[in-house]
């Protein structure tokens, strides 16, 4: 192995772009959709984020990651068009509750870098009208697409790191490793708050070198607070089979405890909180 490190209410790799990167959202409105495709939002309590949280979902990933628990938001034509409006107005009911629990807004998906422009006014609003704590919940493969305006509005970065493996994670998403990993030094450098998330799947994430590799690049980033160590489950094996696709791990286990208390052991020896 080479490892290349150097329940929602529904509502119905480019270069980084310098243009707008000195000015606030709020001076490129002219330029920004009101629109965008959303799957739908929700109320999370310690899940997206530290928290309670208003979680927008919106539709479409470039990913196809093979444990995926909602395929149903891979296409942008599956979400529904809605204002930044709407989604600001509906957040603002829940503002108080949110922000008296010490939770925030949460822009997920899918992938929310697919809508960067969308992506980054709502981060903006959220964070400046409704002075919520924001966090986007992103694979980071994108994230060449997320300007330093979007990034300013960003309180916390859920970022996922799949596998420290380019085969591993190409087989495990479609995709290649190395753009999430530069994300994740530009996030460094930046000095932004990341609470990094890996899937412990059994006979597909689990080698020893797998888990390794991903904590050793983690633990010198030096802007990584968290790491979330979570099991593999089939909850999503059902919207697989409504939407006629195949779910490939159906006979894959959910890792013991003691797989996962081992893979958190090695983040921590690391010097990371794993969790």
């Amino acid at each position: 192995m080479t490892v290349l490190f150097g329940t929602s209410l529904p509502v119905g790799p480019a270069p980084a772009v310098a243009v707008g990167a000195g000015r606030t959202p709020a001076a490129a409105a002219t330029r920004r959709p009101s629109e965008g495709s959303v799957h739908s939002w929700d109320l999370s309590t310690g899940v997206d984020g530290p928290g309670t949280r208003f979680v927008t979902f919106l539709a479409g990933c470039p990913l196809t990651c093979l444990y995926c628990h909602n395929p149903d938001t891979w296409k942008m034509r599956n979400g529904k068009r809605t204002s930044a409006d709407d989604v600001i107005a509906e957040a603002a009911k829940y503002g108080r509750f949110i922000a008296a629990s010490g939770g925030g807004a949460t822009v997920s998906g899918g992938e929310p870098l697919l809508q960067p422009v969308f992506a980054g006014e709502l981060l903006h609003r959220m964070k400046r009208e409704l002075g919520l704590h924001t966090a986007l919940d992103t694979s980071g493969f994108l994230g060449a697409r997320a300007t330093d305006a979007l990034l300013r509005d960003v309180d916390l970065v859920l970022l996922d790191i799949k596998s420290g493996d380019p085969g591993t994670y190409e087989r495990v998403t479609g995709r290649p490793l190395r753009p999430t990993l530069d994300f994740a030094r530009r996030l460094a450098g930046l000095g932004k708050e990341v609470h990094l998330r890996f899937v412990l799947v059994p006979g597909l994430t689990d080698a020893p070198e797998n888990i390794e590799g991903v904590a050793a690049f983690a633990g010198g980033l030096g802007n990584v607070s968290r790491v979330d160590v979570l099991p593999f489950h089939k909850l999503g094996e059902g919207k697989w089979q409504a939407l006629g696709m195949d779910f490939t791990l159906r006979d894959t286990p959910s890792p013991a405890p003691e797989q996962l208390a081992g893979a958190r052991a090695v983040f921590e020896a690391h010097g990371l909180t794993a969790v």
